[in-house]
């Protein structure tokens, strides 16, 4: 090793010391790298989701980054005592001058950190709404639901966003500790209809076609209610009424999946509808306008 760092530094002229950091870097780097790739290796044979796959490749590129970043430092700086001074004064001046890549890299770690949504979770952040793709550095990826389209399906568009927008916007996450969602989707009928018949009608469409909890996911919800005081009286769906100005109004409201609501309203209505238009004494009511004639004579104008 020594004969070839003599040669270098003749060929060269570059002094010992310096070729003996370079060629301690790369063999640094290129250890670190095969390392991460043997790792990754030995997780894939045994995990074949790919979700967790994702997870593990980004904690691993993490990981060997930082390592390497100190084991750089320790080998071109002999310590950590003049990288800390530097580091020190440097960043001062860095939170000053760069305030958002920095709002940005506080809003990584807590991401990281407390978990208030990970890489498949569907979330709404500052009006937008989307499945969470990607986490990096500086931004989150969401792949775009709703927008122009109805109800929650994909635009096809995705979208970068700063993830320091965590600690200035508020947050929904669709999928925190629940895989469920509650809908609701009503109808409004006539006064004159048979709303114990429209009711039965809708309750069994409901139940056909909303989620049946298992066993785990019930287990899953209480565990859930007694970290966070989420409580549900039923779980069942269930049908309310009201009165309207044009008529009855049912709702149903179901559990779903986050990703079925158009799906499970879609059967839902198809259903429904070739039900009570099968039946005589059930009316959809909508907006009308009547005209009353009366048979009386005009009362003759007032005299002035």
């Amino acid at each position: 090793m020594k004969r070839i760092i003599h040669w270098l530094e003749v060929s060269t002229g570059i002094a010992a010391e310096v070729l003996e950091n370079v060629l301690l870097s790369v063999a640094v780097i290129l250890g670190l790298w095969l390392l991460s790739r043997l790792v990754l290796r030995l997780i894939f044979r045994q995990q074949k989701d790919l979700r967790k796959q994702y997870q593990w490749r980004k904690v691993t590129n993490y990981v060997t980054t930082a390592l390497g970043f100190l084991l750089l430092v320790n080998i071109w700086f002999q310590g950590f005592q003049p990288i800390a001074t530097f580091l020190g004064l440097l960043s001062a001046g860095l939170v000053l001058a760069l305030k958002e890549p920095v709002l940005n890299m506080a809003g990584w770690l807590f991401i990281i950190w407390k978990r208030p949504f990970r890489v498949g979770d569907r979330i709404e952040i500052s009006g937008r709404t989307g499945d969470v793709i990607d986490i990096r550095l500086f931004q989150f990826t969401l792949n775009e639901v709703q927008g122009w389209v109805e109800a929650d399906q994909a635009t096809g568009r995705v979208i970068h966003m700063p993830n320091g927008k965590l600690f200035t916007v508020e947050q929904a996450n669709y999928n925190y500790g629940f895989p469920f969602v509650w809908h609701e989707a009503g109808v409004t009928i006539t006064f004159e209809s048979n709303r114990q018949k429209a009711k039965s009608i809708l309750a069994a469409a409901v139940a056909r076609h909303s989620e049946q909890l298992t066993d785990e996911a019930e287990a899953q919800l209480k565990r859930i209610s007694e970290r966070h005081l989420i409580f549900y009286q039923s779980l069942e769906p269930q049908i309310f009424t009201r009165v309207v100005e044009n008529g009855v109004r049912l709702t149903m409201r179901y559990l779903c999946s986050i990703g079925r609501r158009r799906t499970s309203e879609h059967l839902i209505w198809e259903e429904v509808l070739d039900a009570f238009l099968a039946t005589d004494d059930i009316r959809f009511a909508y907006p009308t306008t009547r005209f009353y004639q009366s048979e009386q004579a005009p009362l003759p104008p007032t005299a002035l």
